[in-house]
């Protein structure tokens, strides 16, 4: 169990990244996880069926940092918008460390610019948070997008 600061805490990493990765200032993306962290975006036939193939995957912050640098200077696309709508994380456990294994529903939305808002991705996060001297980070978070279909690809975080 967590006490109330805690949790507190956990709902608010959850609050804020989706903040930050709504807010289109990409370089606050990867100071969200640990320096050795895993990011991974996957279908949900994959995650279910046990396969490793991932649409993302990312090892470290410093791939994150690569990944951020990409989506300034060097991808070329249609830019849009994206609004993230993320449910009360669910704590599945605490280890005797303080990691905190947990989920969260999440929605994202999309706005072309001139178009109307569309719903983009939604699935769920996987998460593995641990507390660091800043505060909590993400250790992994693994993103289980429900839908095989992605429209053209995916540019920005999830």
């Amino acid at each position: 169990m967590l006490n109330f600061e805690d949790y507190f805490a956990l709902n608010q990493l959850y609050a804020d990244y989706a903040r930050a990765v709504d807010s289109g200032n990409w370089d606050l993306w990867p100071a969200f996880f640990t320096e050795e962290c895993s990011y991974r975006l996957q279908p949900r036939e994959n995650h279910e069926r046990g396969l490793p193939l991932a649409t993302l995957s990312f090892e470290s912050r410093g791939m994150l940092e690569d990944r951020v640098y990409g989506i300034r200077e060097t991808l070329f696309h249609d830019p849009y918008y994206q609004r993230h709508v993320v449910g009360q994380p669910l704590v599945h456990k605490v280890e005797a460390d303080g990691t905190i294994h947990s989920e969260a529903n999440y929605a994202v939305f999309r706005t072309k610019l001139s178009e109307l808002s569309t719903v983009f991705n939604v699935g769920r996060y996987i998460d593995t948070v641990v507390r660091q001297p800043e505060g909590l980070k993400f250790a992994s978070r693994l993103v289980v997008y429900d839908s095989e279909m992605i429209p053209n690809s995916i540019i920005y975080p999830i």
